[in-house]
C-alpha cells in the first residue's frame, strides 16, 4: 500500500459515505422522537430547542420514559450559574426503576438482558428478571452490611455478569458507584478510593488476559493498607483461594440474600449515582459526578436517539468498567430494553477474528468501537472479518479519538458493507457526548453530523467567538448540559478552573474540532496534544493518519517537542506493521508521506520505532506521556496505562541532551 494523493482521498470519501435509505429514516428513533414531540422534521427540532430548552428535556424525559417517584417542578435552575445547573428539581427518585422494574412491569422480565463470554469461549445470559433478582439480592446484602444512601462503593471487576448486577445493587442501595478499572495496581485504587472515602469494594478475585490469571483480590489488598475507610470487601470468587481479612472481606455468596426484593431507595434526583475518575494533564485524577437523572437522560438521549439503540438489539462494546462506556453500555442496554453481550478480555486473542466471531454467534445488530480497536482489526486483515457471517450487524458506534480515513473506509467496506452507517461520537468522562452522527442525514468518513440537541455545542476560536468553516477551534458547549459533571468531587476550584475559565458561561472541553462547508463536523484530537509549527497549530490526527495510510505502520503517535530554531518539531513514535523492517528506509518513506500530505513545515525530527504506544485501559493513546518522556519530564499520571513498560523503551529511544 502506498501514500493516498488528494484524488484518491476523494474517491475514498465518496465510496465510503453513508447515505440512509427511507427505511433507515423511517425505522430511526429520531423519527420516533420527532412524532412524539409533534414536530415535522430535526431541522424544527434543532430550532425549538434553541428556543425552548426546557420544552426539550422535559420532553425527552418524557420519551425515555424516566421514572420519578416524586416528580421534579423545574427541569432546570440556573440560579447558581451555567456552572452549576440543577437538574430535576424536587424530583425523587432510584434509577433502578427506570432500568429494571419498568421492564418486568411491562412482561418483559424474560427478554434476555445480558449474555457473556469468557476469554475460553465459556457463555452465560442473564433475563432481566434473572437480573433484577441478583441484583436485588445483593442490594440487600448491602443494606444489611450497613450501606447507607451517598456511601461510595468501589466497583474493580471485569466484564462479567455480576458487574452489573453490582453496579445495579449498589445503586438500589442508593449508594454511589466507584468504577476501577480492572487492571489497576495498588496505587491507583488506593489514590481513587482514598479521595472518595469509599466505604467498601466489591471486587474479583482474579480475571484472565490473553490467557493469563491475573490476580485481583492481592492488587486490592495492596491499596486497602492505604485506605481505612473501607470496612467492607465483597469478593466474587474464582478459584476461592485468595487469602481473605476476617471481619472486612466475604465471599459474593455470604453476603448476597437471595429470594427477596429490594424496594429501591428513594433519593434526590441530582443525588450522585456514580463517581468515575478521569486522569489529568497534570495533578491527580478527577473525580467526575453523574446523578441519578442526569446519566440516564443523557445516555438515553445519546445512545438511544444518537446511536438508535432498539429493544431488538444485541450489543457490544468491548470496554472496562474504568472508562466510561462500561458504566454507559449498562444504562443504556436497560434503557432501552435491549441485550448487551460482555465479552472478558481482548478482541483479537485466542483467534485474531474473535471480535468478528463474537458478531456471528451471538447474532449482534450493534457494534461499538474505537478508532485504535478498528486499527487493530485492520491489521490482521480483510480475510479474518470476512471469514465469518457479519450479516447481522445494522450499524457501528464509535467514540474515543479521532478517526483515519483508511481504517474508517477499511470498516465500512469489509465490516459493514453498505448495510448501516458507523457512527461517530466525541464525548468524555465528564459530560458523556456532546456531538454524534445522526442516522436522517448522509455520514461523510471520520465525520459528526453536528451538536447533539441541548448541548450547545459550538467550536470556538481564541477570542470565543464561533470558527467559521474550514478553521480549527476548541469544541465547547454554550448551554447546561444534563448529563455533565455536576463538578469534581471534593474539588470545586479545580472544577470551574478546568472546564469554565476560559471563556465566561462556556464549558472548554479540550478537544480541536472544525466544520466543513456542508456543516459536518470533525474532531482533530486534544488540544493539550497540540503541536505548534511555524505559529500554527496542528492536531496529532492528521500526521498520524498520513503515516498510518503508508501500510507499514499499525499505530501512531505524533507530539511536539522543543526545537530552538521552530519552536516545536515533529517527533513520531510508531508501531511497524508485521514483517515490516524498522530501519533508515522506513523512517525515511514515513518521513515522505507526512511531508507529501502536509508540506515540508511538517517533516518528522524524529521516527521513533517502538513495540506498541502508551495506553489507557481502553486502549487510547497517551500522547502526553509520550511527550513528556522524549523531553525528559516527569510523565504525570500513568495509574490508567494499561503497558507500562512502553514508557521505559520510550525513555530508551530518547536521544541524550
Amino acid at each position: 500500500m502506498h501514500h493516498t494523493d488528494a484524488n484518491e482521498d476523494a474517491d475514498i470519501v465518496a465510496r465510503a459515505t453513508w447515505h440512509p435509505t427511507e427505511a433507515h429514516r423511517r425505522e430511526a428513533n429520531w423519527t420516533r422522537f420527532l412524532a412524539y414531540a409533534g414536530l415535522p422534521d430535526y431541522p424544527a427540532l434543532e430550532a425549538r430547542v434553541a428556543t425552548e430548552p426546557d420544552w426539550f428535556w422535559e420532553k425527552l424525559i418524557a420519551f425515555l420514559d424516566v421514572r420519578f417517584e416524586t416528580p421534579f417542578t423545574a427541569v432546570r435552575d440556573l440560579s447558581g450559574g451555567i456552572a452549576h445547573a440543577r437538574w430535576c428539581v424536587g424530583g425523587r427518585m432510584n434509577v433502578t426503576e427506570t432500568l429494571l422494574d419498568r421492564h418486568l412491569a411491562a412482561g418483559r422480565g424474560g427478554h434476555p438482558a445480558l449474555l457473556y463470554e469468557a476469554e475460553d469461549g465459556a457463555t452465560r445470559s442473564l433475563t432481566y428478571a434473572e437480573l433484577a433478582r441478583q441484583g436485588d439480592a445483593l442490594a440487600l446484602g448491602l443494606v444489611r452490611d450497613g450501606i447507607r444512601p451517598g456511601d461510595v462503593v468501589g466497583l474493580f471487576m471485569p466484564m462479567v455478569p455480576e458487574a452489573v448486577v453490582a453496579f445495579l445493587a449498589i445503586v438500589r442501595a442508593g449508594g454511589v458507584v466507584l468504577p476501577l478499572f480492572s487492571g489497576f495496581g495498588a496505587a491507583a485504587l488506593a489514590s481513587r478510593m482514598s479521595d472518595a472515602d469509599a466505604v467498601a469494594v466489591i471486587a474479583a478475585e482474579a480475571t484472565v488476559r490473553r490467557g493469563r490469571a491475573v490476580a485481583m483480590k492481592s492488587a486490592l489488598d495492596a491499596a486497602l493498607a492505604d485506605v481505612p475507610t473501607v470496612r467492607r470487601v465483597v469478593v466474587l470468587p474464582a478459584g476461592g483461594t485468595a487469602p481473605m481479612l476476617a471481619g472486612r472481606d466475604r465471599w459474593w455468596d455470604e453476603v448476597a440474600v437471595p429470594g427477596g426484593a429490594a424496594a429501591p431507595v428513594i433519593v434526590d434526583a441530582e443525588h450522585p449515582m456514580m463517581v468515575i475518575y478521569t486522569s489529568g494533564t497534570t495533578g491527580k485524577p478527577k473525580g467526575t459526578v453523574h446523578t441519578h437523572c442526569g446519566f440516564a437522560v443523557k445516555t438515553g438521549e445519546d445512545y438511544l436517539l444518537a446511536f438508535d439503540l432498539k429493544p431488538a438489539d444485541r450489543w457490544l462494546w468491548m470496554s472496562d468498567m474504568g472508562w466510561l462506556v462500561g458504566p454507559i453500555q449498562i444504562v443504556a442496554t436497560l434503557m432501552a430494553g435491549a441485550t448487551l453481550l460482555l465479552a472478558e478480555g481482548g478482541p483479537d486473542y485466542p483467534q485474531p477474528g474473535r471480535l468478528w466471531r463474537m458478531v456471528q454467534d451471538h447474532k449482534l445488530t450493534l457494534l461499538g468501537i474505537s478508532p485504535t480497536i478498528a486499527r487493530l482489526m485492520k491489521s490482521h486483515g480483510a480475510a479474518e472479518a470476512q471469514a465469518y457471517d457479519l450479516s447481522t450487524l445494522r450499524a457501528i458506534a464509535s467514540t474515543g479519538e479521532p478517526w483515519d480515513l483508511a481504517s474508517w473506509a477499511w470498516m465500512m467496506e469489509h465490516v459493514l458493507k453498505g448495510r448501516g452507517p458507523l457512527m461517530n461520537n466525541v464525548g468524555g468522562t465528564e459530560m458523556g457526548g456532546i456531538l454524534a452522527t445522526n442516522i436522517l442525514y448522509p455520514i461523510k468518513p471520520t465525520s459528526f453530523f453536528g451538536p447533539i440537541p441541548g448541548t450547545g455545542a459550538d467550536i470556538a476560536l481564541e477570542d470565543g467567538a464561533s470558527a467559521p468553516a474550514g478553521e480549527v477551534g476548541e469544541l465547547v458547549m454554550r448551554a447546561p448540559c444534563i448529563g455533565t459533571t455536576r463538578g469534581l468531587w471534593r474539588d470545586q476550584e479545580r472544577y470551574i478552573e478546568n472546564y469554565w475559565s476560559r471563556h465566561e458561561g462556556v464549558w472548554t472541553h479540550g478537544d480541536w474540532a472544525s466544520r466543513d462547508g456542508d456543516g459536518y463536523w470533525f474532531i482533530h484530537g486534544r488540544s493539550d496534544d497540540t503541536i505548534k509549527l511555524a505559529g500554527k497549530r496542528t492536531g496529532p490526527a492528521e500526521i498520524e493518519a498520513l503515516l498510518l495510510s503508508t501500510g507499514k505502520v499499525t499505530d501512531a503517535a505524533a507530539v511536539g517537542v522543543p526545537d530552538p530554531v521552530k519552536g516545536s518539531a515533529v517527533v513520531c513514535a510508531v508501531v511497524p506493521a508485521e514483517g515490516v523492517v524498522a530501519d533508515e528506509e522506513l523512517a525515511a518513506l514515513l518521513s515522505r508521506a507526512v511531508t507529501s500530505g502536509l508540506g515540508g513545515p511538517f517533516k518528522p525530527q524524529r521516527m521513533i520505532f517502538v513495540t506498541d504506544l502508551p495506553r489507557t485501559r481502553n486502549l487510547k493513546v497517551m500522547r502526553r506521556v509520550i511527550r513528556a518522556v522524549l523531553t525528559g519530564q516527569p510523565p504525570g499520571d500513568v495509574t490508567a496505562l494499561i503497558n507500562p513498560e512502553t514508557v521505559d523503551e520510550l525513555a530508551t529511544a530518547r536521544p541524550e541532551t
